[in-house]
């Protein structure tokens, strides 16, 4: 009886301690971290489209940490998400590269998989 009677003044000494505590609850402002300025300069700034060229195109490739972009009828699509483009590769297909006859001529999925792909530009020229 003691021991549930000590445990109960403890819970209601804890609840009155916090109730009572008055202070305003404070938030602490972490900056961002510093990014390399390569990675800056390589992402679509939010809603608008980037344009590639075949050869900005190819700096994609999935390789090393880089993100996974390839083109099928003029849009780039990012693939680094997906589990099928691991390091950049997908069967004999390889990131940073036009796709387009590939993916719909030769690839037994056509361009149904990209659907839902995350759109990042166009390719031009």
């Amino acid at each position: 009886m003691k021991i549930l009677t000590v445990s109960l003044l403890s819970l209601v000494l804890l609840f009155s301690a916090v109730a009572c505590d008055n202070k305003p609850a404070t938030t602490t402002t972490v900056a961002p971290a510093a990014t390399d300025p390569v990675e800056q300069s390589t992402e679509p700034e939010a809603g608008a489209e980037r344009e590639f060229t075949l050869d900005e195109l190819a700096e994609f490739d999935g390789k090393d940490g880089k993100p996974a972009y390839v083109a099928v009828d003029g849009v780039v699509y990012d693939l680094t998400n997906s589990a099928a483009w691991k390091n950049g590769q997908h069967n004999s297909f390889q990131a940073g590269r036009e796709l387009t006859d590939a993916i719909k001529n030769v690839s037994p999925h056509g361009v149904g998989n990209l659907e839902g792909m995350p759109i990042v530009g166009k390719l031009v020229g």
